[in-house]
């Protein structure tokens, strides 16, 4: 079996959940993948002009050096920001489509074909009609719809409920997702993310590499970041470090206290060392229609590196409350208290290696039923 994948990420970017689909995907069926790149899903605004990258709007997040496996092709399409305007899926399939559905229908020839959607787009759901009898899935790892505003945001709910219609399976990453789509229960999956075990140190090597004590984060720092949580979190804090790492889309509040310090974007490598020197793990998302449905990879990882979690009261976090070694907060909690708890956690060996069998991406994707037929 094979795999069309039209993406909600480029390949050129940070391996997430699409990328570990595909890759869990070849392993276990043998079969090459026709990688779809994103484009341009809703309508251009002025704040753009000040964004040389974007992260998940125009689904661009930092661009990295992927290599390209034998068993992978990768198109990239250069279509114009216009999608949700009338006429514009009209002017995009005779003009801008041609040689893509061209090439989709040329990889289809070798064998039977699995198409997977990642992201609501017209392009999809042109895919999705002209082979109304392939299998097909839909993996709804965001709620798409929140990340617009305006007609944008209309266009694309309106897209997603016709992929929904359209397709043989749906995967969510949430609970939150799963109760919106739950009209479609007798195709639905929740698959919850992981994390890429295999590039972790081993437990007995797992060690803070500074005597500091140390609150961090590492990842985007977009307009769902939380800035007056983890203000309020350091002033509560005067005498800890707060490491912020990661690129930067939203405004940052001036001056910032002399013990939260921003780092740059870093690689995969450096950020797992850099993750080793957390005393604890941070989560600080705003509560919000876009974090409601979102289930953190961060979780993952630093659950997987023994890092006791600080999180904020949001989507999948808010369901983990009362787990050991998780303090949820918010902005009536006693934030010293919460912070020494959570400084004093340790997770046992045993937990850690639990946790890792149980959540990585290849044990997640194996225990969910997402493909809608067997090779």
């Amino acid at each position: 079996m094979q795999l069309v994948y039209l993406s909600p990420l480029p390949w050129n970017s940070f391996a997430q959940r699409p990328h570990k689909f595909a890759e869990w995907f070849h392993h276990k069926h043998g079969g090459n993948v026709l990688w779809v790149d994103p484009y341009p899903t809703r309508l251009p605004k002025w704040t753009d002009l000040r964004r040389v990258k974007t992260t998940r709007i125009f689904a661009n997040p930092q661009t990295v050096k992927a290599e390209i496996p034998n068993w992978l092709t990768v198109i990239r399409p250069h279509l114009l920001p216009i999608e949700p305007l009338p006429g514009a899926s009209f002017i995009s399939r005779w003009l801008l489509w041609r040689d893509i559905l061209r090439t989709i229908d040329q990889f289809m020839q070798h064998g039977r074909t699995l198409l997977g959607i990642g992201k609501p787009s017209e392009l999809a759901l042109q895919v999705l009609a002209q082979y109304p009898a392939t299998p097909s899935f839909y993996d709804a790892m965001d709620d798409f719809p929140a990340f617009y505003q305006g007609l944008s945001r209309a266009a694309m709910a309106r897209r997603e409920q016709r992929i929904a219609d359209s397709v043989s399976r749906i995967s969510v990453s949430s609970t939150t997702l799963a109760e919106r789509f739950s009209a479609y229960h007798s195709k639905l999956t929740v698959v919850h993310n992981a994390c890429t075990v295999e590039t972790l140190p081993p437990i007995d090597a797992i060690k803070k590499q500074s005597e500091d004590m140390v609150i961090g984060y590492l990842g985007t720092i977009g307009h769902w970041f939380d800035w007056p949580f983890v203000l309020a979190l350091a002033q509560a804090n005067s005498s800890l470090n707060i490491h912020l790492i990661g690129p930067v889309y939203t405004s940052v509040p001036e001056p910032l206290p002399c013990n939260i310090r921003l780092f740059p974007a870093c690689d995969h490598v450096t950020a797992i060392g850099l993750m080793q020197a957390f005393s604890v793990g941070l989560i600080p998302f705003k509560c919000s229609d876009l974090t409601a449905s979102i289930d953190p990879i961060k979780y993952y990882e630093y659950r997987a590196l023994g890092l006791p979690i600080l999180s904020t009261y949001f989507g999948e976090m808010a369901r983990r409350q009362g787990q050991a070694g998780i303090f949820i907060v918010d902005a009536n909690s006693d934030l010293t208290y919460q912070v020494n708890a959570a400084m004093v956690y340790k997770y046992r060996r045993n937990e850690i290696q639990i946790f890792r069998k149980n959540n990585s991406w290849e044990e997640r994707f194996n225990a969910s039923d997402i493909l809608p037929c067997s090779d």
